[in-house]
Order: structure tokens, then C-alpha cells, then sequence
């Protein structure tokens, strides 16, 4: 099995401004402006759709019963929220 290589946020940055003459600095505030923003419109339980990419939401989970590691006792597990990507059909494309 190929071993899956992982890239850094400077990396992509990097790449970035190397594919289109702009400055890392330049390229850094644009990305960490993009990722603020998609984190202040989660916040705000608003979805952010990017079409061909996917869409960043937030989903629920529901209260539920587990067990206790190492035990056999049961626990309620609380209703959370948590940070959802669902690709889009490009991205999906792109990844067979």
C-alpha cells in the first residue's frame, strides 16, 4: 500500500505563490483570510459552499449511550456539534 504524503499550510503557500508570481506574504493573508472566514460563517451554523470543491457545514450528532474504556460501564455521551466536508462532484472525480 502507497504510503499517503501530507502538505503543510506553508507548502501550499508556497506553491501558490510560486504558480502565480505573488509574494508568500500576499499568499498567506489570502489564505488565512479564507480559512477565517469559513470558521466565522461555521460559527454561524452557515454553510459555505465552494461548487466543484465541496462544502464546509456543521453537523449534529446525537445524544447517545457508550461504555466506558477499560470498564463495562455505560455512559451518556452528549449531544455535540462538530465540522463537516462533503466533497464535490469535481474533487470526487479527482480523487478515483
Amino acid at each position: 500500500m502507497a504510503k499517503h504524503k501530507s502538505v503543510s499550510k506553508a507548502e501550499l503557500i508556497d506553491v501558490v505563490a510560486d504558480e502565480t508570481g505573488l509574494t508568500k506574504k500576499d499568499v498567506k493573508l489570502v489564505v488565512d483570510t479564507f480559512l477565517n472566514d469559513i470558521k466565522t460563517h461555521l460559527d454561524k451554523n452557515i454553510k459555505v459552499q465552494l461548487t466543484g470543491f465541496g462544502t464546509f457545514e456543521i453537523r449534529e450528532r446525537k445524544e447517545r449511550v457508550g461504555v466506558r474504556p477499560g470498564t463495562t460501564e455505560q455512559i451518556t455521551i452528549p449531544a455535540s456539534k462538530y465540522p463537516a466536508f462533503k466533497p464535490g462532484k469535481d474533487m470526487k472525480e479527482v480523487v478515483k
